[in-house]
Order: C-alpha cells, then sequence, then structure tokens
C-alpha cells in the first residue's frame, strides 16, 4: 500500500471505473471492495481530499450496483 491512504483510496476508485467502462464486472468489485474498505478507515479530514468526482463515483456503485437490493442476473450458474 502506498504511504499516503488518500493517495492510494483514489487510486482504487480510478482502477475500479477503469474496470466498469471497460465491463470487467468482477475486477470492478474488487477494486471498489478494497477502495470501499479503505475508504471507511480515512478520517473526516483525509476523506475530504478525495476529489468530489470519485466519492460520489465509489457511493453511487456501491449503492446502486453492488448493494443488496440489486437485480440478480438470469443467468444461470454452473452448478445451479
Amino acid at each position: 500500500m502506498a504511504d499516503d491512504p488518500v493517495k492510494e483510496c483514489c487510486r482504487l476508485i480510478r482502477e475500479a471505473r477503469a474496470y466498469w467502462d471497460a465491463h470487467h464486472n468482477a475486477a470492478c468489485r474488487r477494486a471498489r471492495t478494497r477502495a470501499l474498505q479503505l475508504y471507511n478507515t480515512l478520517t473526516e479530514e483525509q476523506k475530504a481530499r478525495i476529489p468530489q468526482v470519485l466519492r460520489v463515483w465509489l457511493r453511487y456503485r456501491s449503492e446502486k450496483y453492488f448493494g443488496p437490493q440489486r437485480t440478480r442476473s438470469k443467468r444461470k450458474r454452473a452448478g445451479e
């Protein structure tokens, strides 16, 4: 991990956004989960240093696409 947790959190959010744009959902989920875990350890002052566009993306994607209320895929998985 980088020395500066704010920089690392921004990097992880940008990485998740790049995976999202490329439709790599599993990789996006992994990067977003790591970013969210790190984000939740930051102080309020550190959170304020993260650009708003990144904070909004993290929160929006977390709630809309990765939250418990999300619509499940209709595709059958192996073993079902």
